[in-house]
């Protein structure tokens, strides 16, 4: 028998967030991102305004949290539309999901600072 492995489920990362849709904006994930699940840890990008990954050591706004990717999305070979949760939200800090160069302890507190500045608390 072939076992399963379930991944990231939407929203799961959540647990609270503002009354009615106060907690979400739609947003662009940028093409070439990749598959990326919930609960990935976004950035926006200074040029296009356009979402990835955050990622530690760049300089182009990948650099700074901002939202945290509510449902999965491809945008491997096409920009996506994502719903984020942007503002006003607690999440839940064993669920969420680093970019590959947000890769040890002091990156990830650095980057759950940047989301507590958004108003995105990880607890």
């Amino acid at each position: 028998m072939e076992t399963k492995i379930m991944g990231a489920r939407d929203l799961a990362f959540l647990l609270s967030e503002g009354a009615g849709s106060i907690s979400r904006d739609e947003v662009t994930i940028k093409s070439g991102a990749g598959k990326l699940a919930p609960g990935t840890l976004l950035a926006q990008l200074t040029a296009d305004k356009k979402y990835v990954a955050a990622a530690n050591g760049t300089s182009d706004g990948s650099q700074t949290a901002k939202a945290v990717l509510a449902y999965a999305v491809d945008a491997t070979s096409a920009d996506a539309q994502a719903v984020v949760i942007a503002r006003d939200a607690e999440v839940k800090t064993p669920m969420l999901i680093y970019g590959a160069t947000i890769d040890d302890d002091t990156k990830k507190a650095a980057a759950l600072a940047q989301l507590a500045a958004a108003h995105i608390i990880a607890r």
